[in-house]
């Protein structure tokens, strides 16, 4: 069976490779643990990342920051293909009336690293709702050290 990056453009997947080694090293540095097993390489890590049982996603660090990464589970859970989650702004995977909370909480992350147990209510692109539980963000360096975005993993939903 072919690997989940065997369906990305390649030029992406090497994007990814390289991201995913961002999104790895920043959480390991801001939080002390590690996301999926190290080893192998980094290709080979990013490919853990993709195929994890659990959500990985990101947006960078734009003024108003788009979605960047969104692993296979995360892709499912907000019923978006790759390109459409690179074309969305992060702040529409939370309903209109919770963005300004969602603004504290990313404004809450920045200062602090990282923040651990939030929940909140989510939607899809389709407009299903879902409330997310035990989530865990951090802020994103990239390999120069450089605030690169920030990034959010979760392993518990519930649809609403």
């Amino acid at each position: 069976m072919p690997s989940f990056s065997a369906e990305l453009p390649a030029d992406l997947w090497r994007r990814w490779i390289a991201h995913s080694a961002a999104l790895l090293d920043s959480y390991r540095a801001r939080t002390g643990g590690d996301l999926v097993s190290r080893g192998g390489g980094a290709e080979a890590e990013a490919e853990r990342l993709l195929t994890a049982p659990f959500v990985v996603v990101s947006h960078g660090a734009e003024a108003d920051p788009m979605l960047n990464y969104g692993n296979r589970v995360a892709l499912a859970l907000w019923e978006m293909n790759v390109e459409r989650l690179l074309a969305t702004p992060s702040r529409l995977t939370a309903e209109p009336m919770l963005r300004e909370a969602r603004e504290r909480l990313l404004t809450q992350t920045a200062r602090e690293g990282f923040i651990s147990g939030y929940e909140g209510v989510r939607i899809s692109a389709t407009g299903r709702r879902f409330h997310i539980s035990n989530v865990t963000i951090w802020n994103v360096a990239d390999a120069a050290g450089a605030p690169a975005g920030q990034a959010a993993t979760f392993a518990r939903w519930t649809y609403l």
